[in-house]
């Protein structure tokens, strides 16, 4: 009888696996155990995991997000039907932090991605805990858009260092800055065309909204897959402009926006400025905030969170920019 029972135990165990990415190497570990593991970041060693995992029971794998370094190991083991999570460093570090892992090591660090994988799976909500694949479609235009990213920010830099004391590098400097150009100008055409191939109706609609422009359309179509299946609260989270609370017993503090997905806040936001001032009900809705005694930077972040409500309305339901109707219920 006592067999049986420890055999039904051991049935029902789930582990939880920690993988702290580096360049080179990975280190896994699994919740309750207190060794962990060093592989290579290859697929020669993907095979090695796979193989370890595969004589578990596996409950849910948190890896921590590394710049892209993660994956290639999350692809594998979505395809091999292992849920992964990958996880903001900072909140991984907060975790570690609270749960008393003050030092940092790579096996430490994986311990607590582990511990942390078990209070994951055991969430109420589990919406947005689970890493889903993004169709390659998607998946491609997220690329380029980010490419696109860092091009600008490269040329930004570059014009920033030609009014400093590099001004005898003028010409190196211009001729960089047209190279950038060039290439985003490129890139600009490539996003373009993959928009009219896969996305062209929903892209065609948020177009029409005076103050997006291509880019804005971009952007969040690539990075916001959720609208028009998900709340207007929840968009708001994910793209980091829900004011969240800071009070604490009577204390009261002031709302403030962090966090979410900073691509498509930074997007909104630009198109927010132009907004204001070419489309009738964002400027209607910013001229009303600011009669009412709010900032402008307070406003503007208003008036992002409402266009991000508009667009998350129209994707849901499949309607053209109507001002009337999002003047009304927006």
């Amino acid at each position: 009888m006592t067999n049986a029972i420890r055999e039904t135990a051991a049935a029902r165990h789930v582990d939880y696996i920690g993988i702290d990415m580096a360049k080179a190497r990975f280190e896994w570990a699994v919740h309750g155990e207190r060794s962990s593991h060093s592989l290579r970041n290859d697929p020669a060693d993907f095979e090695v995991l796979l193989g370890h995992l595969r004589e578990r029971r596996v409950g849910l794998i948190v890896i921590e997000a590394t710049g892209g370094l993660e994956h290639a190991l999350a692809s594998v083991l979505l395809q091999h039907g292992f849920a992964v999570a990958v996880v903001n460093p900072r909140a991984a570090r907060e975790f570690a932090r609270s749960m008393g892992h003050l030092a940092k090591t790579d096996a430490i660090d994986a311990q607590a991605l582990a511990h942390y994988a078990h209070t994951l799976a055991h969430k109420a909500d589990q919406a947005g805990v689970q890493m889903t694949p993004p169709p390659a479609h998607l998946e491609a235009l997220q690329v380029m858009v980010l490419r696109r990213q860092q091009l600008v920010d490269m040329r930004t830099a570059e014009l920033n260092r030609r009014g400093g004391p590099m001004r005898v590098l003028r010409r190196s400097i211009d001729a960089v800055v047209k190279t950038l150009e060039a290439q985003i100008r490129a890139l600009d055409q490539d996003i373009g065309a993959h928009l009219d191939e896969h996305f062209q109706d929903l892209q065609q609609r948020f177009d029409r909204i005076a103050g997006v422009g291509p880019n804005t359309c971009a952007t969040v179509i690539a990075f916001m897959p959720e609208l028009g299946r998900i709340s207007n609260a929840r968009a708001a989270k994910l793209a980091g402009l829900a004011p969240l609370n800071q009070d604490s017993g009577s204390c009261h503090g002031k709302r403030r926006i962090w966090g979410g997905r900073k691509l498509v806040r930074r997007a909104l936001y630009m198109a927010t400025l132009s907004a204001v001032r070419f489309n009738p009900v964002i400027r209607a809705f910013y001229q009303r905030l600011l009669a009412a005694g709010k900032c402008k930077k307070s406003a503007l972040t208003a008036c992002a969170h409402k266009l991000l409500r508009i667009l998350n309305a129209m994707a849901r339901n499949g309607q053209p920019w109507n001002p009337q109707l999002h003047g009304v219920t927006a």
